[in-house]
């Protein structure tokens, strides 16, 4: 199978179902979204951190893909199987916070993102994730969503920021909280 279709040269693509959309469409958009944070959690995996770390960076990687096939199927009755996004999903996510948290200092301000390099693609991947999560919801409004996408999406941000956290520890980088002049 060759990896160009010349489908697409007219600006439309195929949802899983066979509906033609243009490129720029909301569906799109979500799971484009959803692909571009898949590359980004890669690009941290492949940082030098802890093996539990890569190991849940690599589960991560995986379920974010269920949620772009997710997005990207636009029927009820699919000949392809789509892949499922459990409430466990949801909650090994709770657990890898709850105890890396264990290790944290309380916070009560902004975090400033930096400090170090796996620090900040952390951030990015927070931020790219937020966008996701913001874009999936918006499509919600105009069609049918599973809400343990949205669910799944918006603890997985609140992972990458306290995994931030930890790397900050892990590296010995400084955490610079947000203190506003006021």
């Amino acid at each position: 199978m060759k990896i160009y279709t010349k489908t697409g040269d007219k600006g439309e693509t195929s949802l899983i179902g066979g509906l033609r959309v243009p490129k720029h469409h909301i569906r799109i958009e979500a799971y484009g979204t959803i692909d571009e944070l898949i590359a980004f959690t890669g690009l941290l995996h492949d940082q030098p951190v802890d093996k539990s770390s890569k190991d849940t960076l690599l589960l991560i990687q995986d379920k974010l893909m269920t949620c772009a096939a997710i997005l990207a199927s636009d029927c009820d009755d699919c000949k392809v199987k789509i892949p499922v996004l459990l409430d466990e999903d949801v909650l090994i996510l709770e657990k890898e916070i709850d105890f890396m948290e264990k290790t944290l200092s309380q916070i009560n301000s902004f975090v400033i993102p930096g400090g170090h390099p796996v620090v900040s693609i952390c951030h990015v991947a927070r931020t790219i994730c937020r966008r996701a999560e913001r874009i999936v919801c918006k499509l919600s409004e105009i069609s049918a969503v599973p809400d343990i996408v949205l669910i799944y999406l918006n603890r997985l941000s609140d992972y990458f920021f306290v995994l931030s956290r930890k790397l900050s520890i892990d590296f010995q980088a400084v955490e610079y909280q947000w203190k506003p002049k006021l």
